[in-house]
């Protein structure tokens, strides 16, 4: 029996950037992101970590916090203690769609928290942003980064140099909400 209506979505306020901080710093749940050629500052290869110093807080904070629907960005948070476990956001892309991210933090992984946290993303972006379509890409190893995506309705689009590029559009989660896929 998959478990349902754990999570909820939480847009932090300035203060809590310190959550942030010390995902973006955390090894274990980094190590996704290591040993990629990402150009830009504050990038740790060896690690997959990304400096998050507080001087950057106050730039990032009006960047991403504030704008919709151009982005949107919140922190997954487990209902039965208030705990943050991980972060969510979406936002708009050069092309037709919303690019997307996730990440929850190492030690909640295997919970199946990420496909909850990635429908509870769905819903905002499809029925209170009205997004036309959302995007994510990975590197095609990520096999149950994959699994989540497809488990939630994306479609692969295309695969290139080694990277898989999924898409859902809001027909598609129309049809499958109607369905009652998406229920909490």
């Amino acid at each position: 029996m998959e478990k349902a209506n754990r999570l909820y979505l939480y847009v932090p306020n300035i203060e809590e950037l310190t959550y942030r901080q010390m995902l973006m710093s955390d090894i274990d749940t980094m190590s996704y992101n290591k040993g990629y050629n990402l150009d830009f500052e504050g990038y740790h290869k060896d690690t997959g970590c990304i400096d998050f110093p507080e001087s950057e807080w106050q730039e990032w904070y009006n960047y991403f916090i504030g704008n919709e629907p151009e982005r949107f960005y919140a922190y997954i948070v487990r209902k039965e203690d208030n705990t943050f476990i991980g972060e969510v956001n979406v936002h708009k892309s050069c092309d037709d769609y919303y690019d997307m991210g996730i990440v929850i933090e190492a030690k909640y992984r295997g919970n199946g928290y990420a496909k909850e946290a990635l429908n509870l993303l769905l819903q905002y972006a499809f029925e209170t942003l009205k997004v036309n379509a959302v995007h994510n890409d990975f590197e095609d190893d990520r096999t149950a980064a994959m699994k989540i995506h497809l488990d939630c309705g994306f479609k692969v689009v295309r695969r290139e140099n080694g990277c898989i590029h999924l898409l859902i559009t809001s027909e598609d989660y129309k049809i499958l909400n109607d369905k009652g896929y998406y229920e909490f």
